[in-house]
């Protein structure tokens, strides 16, 4: 257990936990452009460096296409490298995540999550990072502030073991976590380095006497193939590596984060599966599910690429019925997680009810109700339109929808 005189405790909202994170990792390169609600971390990590309180090189770029570009460069060559977005931002840099992921770069990049236009919104949903979840980065999902600190020194030990060598997105939500305050242990510098030293690269891009495999120009299918599938094999190779970096990091500072998180799960009969802050909404609705003579329990993915098919099939491969509250949709074909999941599950002889529900889009609250409704379906063992994703939507927010309709309507 970490000693008390070595930690701080602070009140700090989600941005300002992922700047402390960066800070703490003592980043050594910050090519940024801002977008709300990301905006936060930027500007604290500047803010430091311009008052010499932190050691780093801070840039502001003409867009995120440069931004990402810049910090996949960097961390070519070695640097300890860090950048955040979010939505819309996230996307126009889209193209630079596959490069830089092919180049087999350690950086770190924080998503705060916000839903995609059109129509526009600054409330969180999760289709901006999932977009990214075939590009070669690795996603660490997070439901506390605690736990975006927590994970981006995880993420810099995770990206730069050489038996891994990719990029690591850290997503968490924005507004719900992004500006939410809550009590953080900030442990002092000294402490991190026990668990995160100086990066000392064995290879680099120009370090040509310990070359690493890596193919950068038109190579023809062949090889193409070859470099997709070792970025593959490190990616599934990083599932090892993330477990032996969770038992180190509980070791130096008393938190444990593994793959998924299971919540009341071991008795279980009917399980949700969520992501992110919102989870959070989902345990108060186990517990009260609990008083009601339900065994409820949630189990929250943390790791999401590699996507952690072992853990999850071991925890809910005996219950009654599971749900998959998915905050995104995958135009014309639903919930991207519960396709997942489903085909995780697909070859168990034992395998429980799935069912699929949209929740949470734009940051659209999920009431009491509604997980009272989720649970009523996998009670039922509703299988009509089995996989069919429902859209939670309550009544008052039906009416509330119609109302605004025909105001439109009159021109």
């Amino acid at each position: 257990m970490p000693d008390p005189k070595n930690v701080e405790k602070m009140m700090l909202t989600g941005n300002a936990a992922a700047a402390w994170g960066v800070r703490l990792a003592e980043v050594d390169y910050i090519p940024a452009f801002p977008i709300t609600p990301q905006t936060e971390i930027i500007e604290k990590l500047a803010k430091w460096i311009a008052d010499e309180v932190m050691d780093g090189r801070f840039v502001n770029m003409d867009s995120e296409h440069s931004m990402i570009t810049a910090a996949g460069a960097a961390s070519a060559t070695g640097v300890r490298t860090f950048t955040a977005s979010s939505s819309q931002g996230f996307l126009y840099g889209f193209e630079m995540l596959y490069t830089v992921a092919g180049w087999r770069v350690p950086l770190v990049m924080v998503n705060v999550s916000r839903g995609l236009s059109s129509p526009i919104t600054l409330e969180p949903d999760h289709n901006d990072v999932l977009a990214a979840r075939d590009s070669g980065f690795l996603q660490i999902h997070c439901e506390t502030c605690q736990e975006v600190l927590d994970s981006i020194l995880m993420a810099y030990r995770l990206a730069e073991d050489k038996r891994v060598l990719l990029p690591v997105i850290v997503n968490l939500d924005g507004f719900y976590l992004s500006f939410t305050r809550e009590p953080v242990e900030v442990p002092d510098v000294a402490m991190v380095r026990k668990f995160l030293p100086s990066y000392r690269p064995e290879h680099a891009f120009f370090k040509a006497s310990q070359p690493m495999a890596q193919g950068v120009a038109a190579l023809g299918g062949s090889l193409y193939s070859y470099f997709k599938y070792q970025m593959h094999l490190a990616s599934q190779k990083a599932l090892e590596v993330y477990k032996e970096v969770c038992g180190e990091f509980e070791k130096e500072f008393g938190r444990n984060y593994d793959t998924i998180e299971s919540y009341m799960v071991d008795d279980a009969e009917y399980v949700l599966i969520m992501t992110n802050s919102f989870s959070t909404l989902g345990k108060v609705a186990v517990k009260k599910a609990r008083e009601n003579g339900i065994k409820a329990g949630l189990l929250r993915l943390r790791l999401f690429r590699p996507f952690p098919a072992a853990d999850i099939k071991d925890a809910i491969h005996s219950k009654k019925a599971v749900a998959v509250l998915d905050q995104n949709i995958s135009i014309g074909k639903g919930g991207i997680l519960y396709s997942e999941i489903a085909g995780c599950l697909y070859n168990e002889k034992q395998r429980p009810l799935l069912l699929s529900f949209i929740a949470g889009l734009g940051g659209k609250n999920i009431s009491q109700k509604e997980f009272e409704f989720i649970f009523d379906k996998m009670l039922e063992g509703d299988t009509e339109d089995v996989g069919m994703p429902r859209l939670l939507y309550t009544e008052a927010e039906w009416k509330e929808a119609a109302k605004l309709k025909e105001i439109a309507g009159r021109g």
